[in-house]
């Protein structure tokens, strides 16, 4: 991660299994493949790549990187705003009235006398009227007759609210529009962020803030600039007050700010005096869309930057978002909470041990709740959030053999069982990481452990899940074109066969056509795979196999 090492304890979240280590035992291989990754750069990679994909997801989640305003951002104002005008002329007729418009405003601009000012706010508002139509392209009009520079003119400093939110409101559907239509904001940005500050009024300052926000949304070019123009600092203040509707269109438009790929701006985010705290309290106390604006600024910064997670998670952030996540019915709030966890789960080892301690005096109790909480999501109709909590379960699932034991006393395993033969393919596999890691452990849990580096099963749950039919879905995931998939099958088929008491293993693989899957990569391109499926059919089902039956 550029700007910032990962922390050398940090568990891997993507759960790859990490070695393949074996050994010569009287003439056969003793093969041992484990689920635990080695810890390091892959927790980083995991998260930066959810913080990638994570604008798809907001899509799914009807939360659009760059929004069109089609309504007055506050209701603060003592001037009559008309913001749920609507338009029905033909497109031939509209083209023309945007001209008109911005014509309009060149002249309310260039005249003087003592109805200017309303001569301006009309035309802008005709202008915003015009602006806030989705359905067709007038932006690309307006851009061509020189609507920029006027709307900058009319951003200055001494303008009436009026104007000044007219002008904000147009420069905020301009920059919804496309790539090209966005980045023509650029000569306007000092002003729209100066306008964030304290001498503005409380609409002008969010309807400034949304159009940083689209900007911001567009590209890694664009937040860079907004950053380096000042930009973060005076959109992190707009959070400090309980201002509804302006904290959220403020933390929208911070999480498109931070979001990456580079940690620099969140963790200077993240330092920023009395941040913390209003990340908190608005999680706590917020109305549900207020809340889930803030836990998506948590999403970012808990993807990107090592420094916002160390600082989150010395508060009660977990606590609140488990509350959260228990109280929360929506999919578009449950995304982020449970995307802000999983991250969280995935960072620093011993803190996230302390939390989760099952047998603390004051976490056992919620160590119950987040399981709880998953296990509510795992039940969901919403394929997303099935997904997004087997990902924070196999985070957990990493951990000491308490946490194990934690998910393994709960329904969770059920569940999880189920998923792992009725679910889509994405979501097996994610199955996949987290019992596997149920049936090993560290090594700094093996009292027993000979430091040979190797951990050890946990052979009562590698039983109880084989009993319940899970080695035909590991198989299955060993059959598919998806070679990490595979590969995980193919550990969990190595457990099995280990692991299973007097022999059972390898008739239950026979049986379950494990061999034919593991000979599918006999001849493989892939070298890892290869070697590891032809020591699993040599050890086990060589020569010897079934001699003595």
């Amino acid at each position: 991660m550029a700007g910032e090492n990962a922390a050398s304890h940090r568990r891997d979240p993507i759960k790859n299994t990490g070695m393949l280590s074996f050994s010569t035992v009287h003439s056969t291989w003793n093969l041992t493949l484990v689920f635990l990754s080695s810890i390091g750069n892959a927790a980083v990679q995991r998260r930066r790549q959810h913080a990638v994909s994570v604008a798809k997801e907001r899509r799914e989640a009807m939360f659009r990187t760059k929004r069109l305003c089609t309504e007055v951002v506050s209701n603060d104002m003592d001037v009559a705003i008309h913001g749920d005008m609507m338009i029905e002329e033909e497109p031939s007729i509209l083209e023309a009235q945007t001209l008109s418009a911005v014509e309009e405003l060149k002249l309310a601009i260039s005249s003087k006398g003592k109805d200017t000012v309303q001569k301006k706010v009309n035309a802008l508002r005709e202008l915003r009227r015009l602006l806030s139509r989705s359905e067709f392209p007038f932006v690309e009009i307006a851009l061509k007759s020189g609507a920029i520079p006027l709307l900058s003119q009319c951003l200055s400093f001494g303008s009436q609210d009026e104007q000044l939110l007219e002008a904000a409101w147009c420069l905020t559907n301009i920059a919804a529009g496309k790539p090209e239509e966005t980045k023509a904001l650029v000569p306007t940005l000092p002003l729209l962020i100066a306008h964030l500050g304290d001498k503005s009024s409380l609409c002008v300052a969010e309807q400034c803030a949304w159009a940083l926000g689209n900007v911001a949304g567009e590209s890694e070019e664009l937040r860079d600039l907004l950053l380096s123009q000042g930009a973060l600092i005076p959109l992190a203040k707009m959070i400090f007050p309980d201002k509804g509707t302006t904290v959220r269109t403020a933390s929208w438009a911070l999480s498109n700010l931070i979001k990456g790929p580079h940690p620099e701006a969140a963790t200077e985010f993240i330092k920023i005096d009395g941040v913390v705290d209003a990340i908190l309290r608005h999680l706590k106390k917020s109305d549900v869309e207020l809340a889930t604006e803030v836990a998506w600024v948590v999403v970012y910064l808990s993807a990107i930057s090592d420094v916002a997670i160390n600082v989150l998670m010395n508060t009660e952030i977990v606590q609140v978002l488990v509350d959260r996540l228990a109280s929360s019915n929506t999919l578009q709030s449950l995304i982020p909470l449970l995307r802000s966890l999983g991250n969280l789960m995935a960072g620093d080892a011993y803190t996230t041990n302390i939390l989760l301690d099952p047998g603390h005096e004051t976490t056992g109790q919620f160590s119950d709740s987040i399981i709880r909480s998953l296990s509510k999501c795992l039940k969901s109709e919403h394929r997303f959030l099935k997904k997004e909590a087997t990902w924070v379960l196999s985070n957990i699932a990493a951990g000491s053999v308490a946490h194990k034991q934690l998910i393994c006393k709960s329904e969770a395993v059920s569940l999880l069982l189920e998923l792992l033969v009725t679910s889509p393919f994405d979501i097996k596999k994610e199955v996949a990481y987290v019992l596997g890691n149920l049936c090993v452990a560290p090594n700094d849990d093996n009292d027993n452990d000979n430091g040979s580096g190797i951990p050890f099963l946990l052979l009562d749950h590698l039983i109880s899940f084989v009993r319940n039919g899970c080695l035909c879905g590991f198989i299955d995931l060993v059959k598919s074109s998806d070679l990490e998939a595979a590969r995980l099958g193919l550990h969990f088929i190595e457990l099995v066969l280990r692991g299973m008491p007097n022999g059972e293993g390898q008739k239950l693989v026979e049986r379950a056509d494990g061999i034919d899957a593991m000979e599918r990569f006999q001849f493989h391109e892939n070298d890892e795979l290869r070697v590891m499926a032809n020591l699993l059919v040599d050890s086990y089902f060589g020569e010897m196999y079934g001699v003595d039956e």
